[in-house]
């Protein structure tokens, strides 16, 4: 496939920022509703090699929000699924799927494949905090996404740091910026809402 695909963007960002680009490696760490759509974001803007790393199969309930999940899917490996539509997207995308889950005993398969980008859509707080950790002492840039479950308004979406998030109502983001300062991290990047969530009453 050539880049013909890629014009308009080339026409925006020009070409050094395309080869840049083509170049990076960006890793997405799970491929639930935020990660799903991180991973088609990043290839759709030209990113020639991506990670993918998910330990889940999609679920019929997913289908209200994770942009991997349709009819044809429900079963599947999140992984695989993304993969093959990833695929479809750019078939010329180097892609490396990793159907396991990240943890503090299992994450050197992760910085072997030293990417230039993380993207951290986990919801587990041990993961959450580990990587953070090993991003700051690598060196590795990594975007955090806290909690966006029972949220309607897509305007309250904010990029900052951890700091920012006093008062947003995430207990996500209490527990990271507690946790995350007791380590000494600090300005850590975040993804976060300022609207706040929602109670669901399941019958």
């Amino acid at each position: 496939m050539n880049n013909q695909w890629l014009m308009r963007t080339r026409t925006l960002l020009g070409d050094p920022a395309m080869e840049q680009l083509q170049n990076a490696t960006v890793a997405v760490l799970g491929l639930g509703g935020v990660g799903g759509a991180a991973a088609e974001a990043v290839c759709r803007m030209g990113v020639g090699r991506i990670i993918l790393i998910d330990n889940d199969s999609i679920d019929s309930t997913n289908c209200n929000r994770q942009l991997f999940a349709t009819a044809q899917t429900v079963g599947q490996s999140k992984c695989l699924a993304a993969k093959e539509r990833l695929l479809s997207i750019n078939p010329d995308l180097e892609l490396i799927c990793h159907q396991q889950f990240f943890l503090p005993e299992n994450s050197d398969f992760l910085f072997e494949q030293q990417p230039d980008l993380i993207l951290d859509a986990i919801d587990t707080v041990t993961s959450k905090l580990y990587l953070a950790q090993q991003c700051s002492q690598r060196g590795i840039p990594l975007v955090s996404c806290l909690g966006t479950g029972n949220r309607l308004n897509p305007s309250a979406f904010r990029l900052g740091v951890i700091e920012d998030t006093v008062g947003c109502g995430c207990g996500l983001a209490r527990v990271m910026r507690r946790e995350l300062k007791k380590r000494g991290l600090i300005k850590q990047p975040v993804l976060y809402s300022t609207e706040a969530p929602r109670t669901v009453v399941c019958d």
